[in-house]
């Protein structure tokens, strides 16, 4: 089996594929910058045995991260309790999606997953707005390549950030507000956020499609992603698992299996069991 682990600065979210590319197991943690990978290995391990899979049954494992540290972090983890090392995605991989932008190598390992998987599951062109620590927008055009895209803050970035800095404002449950116009300090808040952050995405999206000539799909993903696409008809698709799908196709088009390795195992690796 494959883990695919995703890395972002706000959560990681991990994902167990069978050999025929069905997610078995999905997981999301808070991302903790000061666990250590034995820390982040009995996690991991406790996890697994949860869902009935030993540490044993992955065979392979793809990191995408936008976290320095924890890309070194977890990839001595993979060395030392799954015996392999793990691919780790970068712009220099076979992606088949052209990174068409001035810098490639400052595309962020979630953005290429995204952008792969949009092009093979929801076709092109299309917009992937994925909601996390910043909102990215990633733009794949009809031919099927990357052209960039925008980001903004994310919603709690921005909560945290009016919280912090507003002496009487406070942080708030995130929800719908029933109404634009907020009878109280919270709903107010609410108003402004959620639906301030409905017209963010109703605004890029629209310039972004006038950018482009043609109507693309619009595909949401990430943790706030339900939340924001409940209140406009601009997203197409909400696809909480778009990430991790476009880490297993990288998986797929840059593992051992596609250099020759067979069943995905990486040559030669023994693969440890549990303790």
């Amino acid at each position: 089996m494959l883990l695919a682990i995703d890395v972002g600065n706000t959560n990681i979210v991990l994902g167990v594929f069978a050999p025929d590319g069905r997610l078995v197991a999905d997981w999301r943690w808070s991302t903790d910058h000061g666990r250590m990978a034995d820390e982040y290995a009995v996690l991991l391990t406790g996890s697994l045995r949860e869902v009935d899979l030993l540490r044993g049954d992955v065979r392979g494992i793809v990191l995408a991260s936008v976290v320095p540290p924890l890309t070194t972090t977890f990839r001595e983890l993979a060395q030392r309790y799954f015996a392999c090392e793990p691919l780790v995605v970068h712009a220099g991989l076979r992606t088949d999606v052209p990174l068409r932008v001035d810098v490639p190598e400052e595309v962020g390992a979630d953005r290429i997953a995204n952008a792969l998987a949009v092009k093979r599951l929801h076709g092109a062109p299309a917009i992937v707005v994925d909601f996390g620590t910043a909102t990215n927008f990633d733009v794949v055009s009809a031919a099927g390549e990357f052209i960039g895209g925008a980001i903004a803050p994310g919603l709690l970035t921005s909560l945290e950030g009016l919280a912090s800095r507003a002496a009487r404002l406070r942080s708030i449950e995130v929800r719908a507000p029933a109404s634009a116009i907020g009878r109280n300090t919270p709903d107010c808040m609410r108003a402004g956020l959620v639906l301030g952050y409905v017209g963010l995405v109703e605004g890029l999206v629209a310039r972004i499609t006038a950018e482009l000539g043609q109507r693309p799909t619009v595909v949401a993903t990430g943790g706030l992603a339900p939340l924001i696409a409940a209140q406009t008809r601009v997203v197409d698709v909400y696809d909480e698992h778009l990430t991790l799908q476009g880490l297993r196709m990288l998986y797929e088009l840059n593992g051992p299996a596609a250099a020759g390795g067979g069943d995905g195992a990486v040559a030669g690796q023994t693969v440890l069991a549990d303790d």
